[in-house]
């Protein structure tokens, strides 16, 4: 790849890598690691993409697969979340609070809800990047809303 094509790529791509690192690590130095991880490979790679879609789908999926393998790191750590929020600097104080909550869901729950509010992927994409059923998908959309739901009643 290009140097160019690949800084291009890097700039467009890297929020979205880090986000769904986070997500899945809930750790910065991890996220951190993992999105340096991807943007290495996807340089490396000879790959063809056929579009756009199809090159973060498959930063997503490498994105994915560089996160499960971190969890088998044994030193890997988890971060405090609020300190981290606080850090982020959110436009209203509600978000902070949504946040926290989104990050206290379990991971299964956690990285669907994730790609599928914030990044705008189908259920199908989202099987697809996780391999699991699409129905597994709609199932953890649906308990993890409902979860949220009654993590925010609390706070």
């Amino acid at each position: 790849m290009k140097k160019e094509t690949f800084e291009k790529l890097a700039q467009t791509y890297m929020d979205m890598i880090y986000r769904v690192a986070y997500s899945w690590t809930k750790n910065a130095e991890d996220a951190n690691d993992v999105t340096q991880d991807v943007l290495i490979q996807l340089f490396k790679t000879d790959k063809e993409f056929e579009s756009d879609s199809h090159l973060k789908n498959w930063l997503i999926r490498v994105t994915v697969n560089q996160c499960k393998m971190l969890f088998r790191s044994p030193w890997r750590k988890v971060e405090d979340i609020n300190a981290y929020a606080e850090s982020i600097g959110f436009e209203e104080e509600s978000y902070i609070d949504l946040f926290q909550s989104v990050m206290r869901l379990d991971k299964k729950y956690r990285v669907p809800l994730m790609l599928f509010y914030m990044e705008g992927y189908s259920t199908a994409d989202i099987a697809s990047f996780l391999g699991i059923p699409e129905k597994t998908v709609s199932t953890r959309l649906h308990r993890a809303k409902a979860k949220l739901k009654g993590l925010l009643k609390e706070e």
